[in-house]
């Protein structure tokens, strides 16, 4: 650069020469005055000069951001949703026909196992009771001195088992009928809320027809149908975490009470059940649940965030910001890659702990491509 406008200026003296006086004085005062001109753009070269970098042109370099790999454990888990169930729930049904005459609870109230709930109407019941014992009375007092006498060996064997055969008949009958008695005193055969009555006193109940809707709030069970293909990574015992959409702030730490042994061949799904304390009452039959269970675990993983991942006809690859004669560049590294989650993947191999991952620009780099790191 500095020898051009040297040239330059040469060439103008010359034609100012060419043009200018004739005479040895005239030039010799002309050659000074360029020669000045000369020295002073001289120094301006070299001051512009100092400006430039050595190589004499700046490349432009693509800014990028990197991430430094590191090793740490990890962990995979999937989510699946299912719904609570009460694990104690009951319909009311009679188990024989009858008119209802009293209804002993509320909807809403607290009652305990083998409490009364209702009644239905007896009164014929009673009253074929009362002669039935009556008959039965007097048939064992027949009985018992037939017995007497035929041990004493008075009387005939046939007079002594028709009395028998009697007193029996009417006890048994008497039993059915105390039976039958006691199913029309409805009671509770669980501890609970009644959360639903049906019928009303007065109406008719036959058994089939359901009277009364009991629910235990205490315990409630998780159901959830999941893919057959983690069958093999959960299990009986395992700890799950069980969030609400309902109630975002809660997440209970349960563990699995029950794994099913059956797939179901329309979805190829099995059940897998958790069951959980409610004591407070605030989980509800057939609300929403999500399970979340770990599948995977990694011990020193290297990991990457997911979406610098890419991929062409030879594999999977990222970029790496490598430094070469004091100067950044990209590096393009094919990766061998894990399980995802959470927006990070596992590598297995293809990059080193230390390493500079490109993690903003990667889409816009190449292989070799220059490159500026920013902070």
């Amino acid at each position: 650069m500095k020898k051009l406008f040297t040239l330059i200026i040469l060439a103008s003296l010359l034609v100012a020469c060419s043009n200018g006086g004739s005479d040895p004085e005239s030039i010799q005062n002309d050659i000074k005055k360029y020669k000045n001109e000369i020295i002073d753009l001289e120094a301006k070269i070299k001051d512009l000069e100092a400006k430039l970098p050595e190589n004499g042109v700046e490349i432009n370099k693509l800014k990028v951001r990197v991430k430094e790999v590191n090793r740490k454990n990890f962990s995979k888990f999937f989510e699946a949703t299912g719904q609570l169930e009460a694990k104690d729930e009951a319909y009311i049904s009679p188990e024989v026909s009858g008119q209802i005459t009293s209804i002993n609870v509320k909807e809403g109230e607290i009652v305990a196992k083998g409490q009364l709930l209702a009644k239905l109407n007896t009164s014929l019941i009673e009253k074929n009771i009362e002669e039935l014992k009556t008959q039965l009375d007097l048939a064992e007092t027949f009985y018992n001195k037939q017995s007497e006498l035929w041990e004493k060996g008075i009387g005939s064997e046939r007079q002594y088992l028709e009395t028998k055969n009697n007193y029996e008949t009417l006890k048994n009958k008497l039993a059915a009928l105390q039976t039958q008695y006691n199913m029309s005193i409805i009671k509770s055969p669980i501890s609970g809320d009644i959360e639903k009555i049906m019928l009303k006193k007065g109406e008719l109940a036959v058994p089939g027809m359901q009277l009364m809707h009991i629910v235990n709030l205490d315990k409630l069970l998780v159901s959830a149908m999941i893919s057959e293909s983690y069958l093999p990574v959960i299990h009986k015992g395992d700890e799950v975490a069980i969030t609400f959409p309902t109630y975002p702030d809660l997440v209970l730490h349960e563990k699995v009470s029950r794994v099913g042994n059956v797939i179901n061949q329309q979805n190829r799904t099995f059940i897998v059940e958790i069951e959980i304390s409610n004591k407070d009452g605030r989980l509800k039959p057939n609300l929403l649940a999500t399970i979340k269970v770990n599948d995977y675990n990694a011990e020193n993983a290297l990991l990457v965030p997911s979406l610098i991942i890419r991929e062409d006809l030879k594999g999977a690859y990222l970029y790496v910001a490598e430094q070469l004669d004091n100067t950044w560049v990209s590096n393009k590294r094919y990766v061998d890659t894990g399980r995802s989650y959470m927006n990070e993947t596992e590598i297995l191999s293809g990059i080193t702990e230390g390493d500079l991952v490109i993690t903003d620009g990667y889409s816009d780099v190449s292989d070799g491509t220059v490159i500026s790191i920013s902070k």
